[in-house]
């Protein structure tokens, strides 16, 4: 299955959970967070807590595809020297 989530288990604040996202977004995940000298779980933490502090009901899942989905699309824009 091209599209299938695949379900981890990470240790974030403290408390272990579970998240299912697809492949390629744990690989961008991965990158991100080697990219910027941190852990997945770290990331995926901090990620989790600016979730938590906007209050907004969006899943960690969701969260985590928008943050991926949001480093792209900075990187894909043009530089302004």
């Amino acid at each position: 299955m091209a599209n299938a989530r695949n379900k981890r288990s990470l240790t974030i604040a403290r408390h272990r959970t579970s998240v299912s996202l697809e492949e390629p977004f744990w690989d961008a995940l991965a990158e991100l967070a080697r990219d910027q000298g941190k852990s997945i779980a770290a990331l995926v933490g901090e990620i989790d807590l600016e979730r938590t502090e906007r209050g907004d009901g969006t899943s960690l899942s969701a969260a985590l595809r928008l943050y991926v989905l949001a480093r792209m699309k900075e990187a894909r824009k043009p530089e302004t020297s």
